[in-house]
């Protein structure tokens, strides 16, 4: 099962997401009290946030309403203005948790990101960074995953 955590006591409020969790395990490995939010069992859709293809919106009850969206880079430097935002989310966390769970998932993932060739992608990139990882059986994080 996966899960949808959103701020709590602001249902029909647009951009209450906060985490997402894969699993039971990584819901519980993540850096929350989870009394202090809303947390809503959602497989259906888990992947097609992961990949960027949909944005849980707000939540009503145990409901979540989604919108779809399209993700693009027209350019390399939009690419990597996305890689540099999600690297320094990164590195705070691995800098601050350096005994967490998660640390080994997310310091590989920081690795692939420090490695990507921006230079071999082909622009527009007309998918998320996450699915264009997917697309190449390579791992792949949504940053809203990171504890």
């Amino acid at each position: 099962m996966s899960y949808f955590i959103f701020a709590k006591n602001l249902e029909n409020i647009p951009g209450t997401i906060y985490k997402i969790a894969e699993n039971e395990f990584d819901l519980n490995n993540l850096n929350i009290f989870q009394s202090d939010y809303k947390i809503i069992e959602d497989s259906q859709n888990f992947n097609d946030v992961k990949y960027g293809n949909k944005l849980p919106l707000k939540y009503n009850g145990n409901t979540i309403t989604f919108i779809n969206q399209t993700i693009s880079y027209f350019l390399k430097t939009e690419l990597q203005n996305y890689v540099n935002n999600n690297k320094s989310s990164i590195k705070h966390f691995l800098d601050i948790n350096p005994n967490h769970q998660l640390f080994n998932r997310w310091n590989n993932y920081f690795n692939q990101l420090n490695n990507l060739n921006l230079d071999s992608i082909n622009y527009p990139l007309n998918k998320s960074l996450e699915q264009y990882f997917n697309d190449l059986a390579q791992p792949s994080y949504n940053i809203l995953q990171l504890p």
